[in-house]
């Protein structure tokens, strides 16, 4: 399948996958000219040269958000916007401007120091301390995590770590607080890794490659143990409007499903 294939992308089967699991994975999502295009954008807003390993100074540069058109076309092929209307829902999303952030991650012995458990929150993000920023069991702010993989990564080239099916054990963690939602002080207190022997995926792949995720699904960064950098987005998709619980017409998106199942499942 081509990127410009505007067959639906996602399978019934990978559906299920997304509902139970929380993420799934899409391949040849958006050109490698485009991936090679924006890295080279990447490269220089490092500081850091490519070709010379002295300047890689430190186990992560994070750069923010890019509006160009290598990275707003990336976020908008029209098997992406497919997706996001199979998953999030038709008309429920609105159209990337671009993509970030970028946190380039370096081959290196030392601790990035940001490896830990999370979910991305969504709102009370105007605090300076981002343990006081919220998720809501709505996802208000935010209708997936993406991951966008602009660079070629192994196993060894500090793929993001994915528990899988850890949305749902969220969704049940944060419907008791309702609109309001917990801070990650909060879920952090509350153990939202959940326990040490839980199975963990890698969000790996050729560059292009793009991860859906379900935004409850915690996941975490770890150490560079590769050769070379690896560069990749990790921008929200935003909501038109928030999510419904109770639909009348049943047209609940497999974002909305997952929750519902899990609270069913309490």
């Amino acid at each position: 399948m081509t990127v410009n294939d505007t067959t639906p992308p996602l399978g019934a089967a990978q559906i299920a996958f997304f509902i139970r699991h929380g993420y799934v994975a899409l391949d040849q999502t958006f050109p490698r000219s485009l991936a090679d295009e924006g890295r080279a954008i990447l490269w220089r807003d490092t500081g850091c040269n490519p070709d010379d390993r002295a300047t890689w100074t430190r186990p992560v540069v994070r750069l923010g958000f890019y509006a160009g058109e290598p990275f707003r076309a990336a976020a908008n092929t029209p098997r992406l916007r497919a997706a996001y209307d199979q998953l999030a829902g038709a008309g429920r999303w609105l159209a990337p401007g671009g993509l970030g952030t970028f946190p380039v991650r370096f081959p290196s012995p030392e601790d990035p120091g940001d490896a830990g458990w999370h979910v991305d929150a969504s709102f009370g993000t105007e605090s300076a301390d981002f343990l006081d920023w919220r998720v809501n069991l709505f996802s208000r702010g935010r209708a997936l995590l993406m991951l966008f993989l602009f660079s070629d990564v192994g196993v060894e080239d500090a793929p993001t770590r994915i528990r899988p099916g850890s949305h749902r054990a969220m969704a049940r963690l944060l419907a008791p607080a309702g609109d309001a939602g917990l801070t990650l002080r909060e879920l952090a207190a509350a153990d939202f890794a959940g326990p040490a022997t839980a199975p963990e995926a890698l969000a790996t792949g050729p560059a292009g490659t793009v991860y859906l995720c379900h935004p409850f699904l915690v996941h975490a960064a770890q150490p560079h143990r590769g050769t070379r950098p690896r560069f990749m987005a990790q921008p929200p998709l935003l909501p038109a409007r928030p999510l419904l619980l109770a639909r009348e017409d049943g047209t609940y998106s497999p974002v909305e499903q997952a929750i519902r199942e899990a609270l069913d499942e309490g």
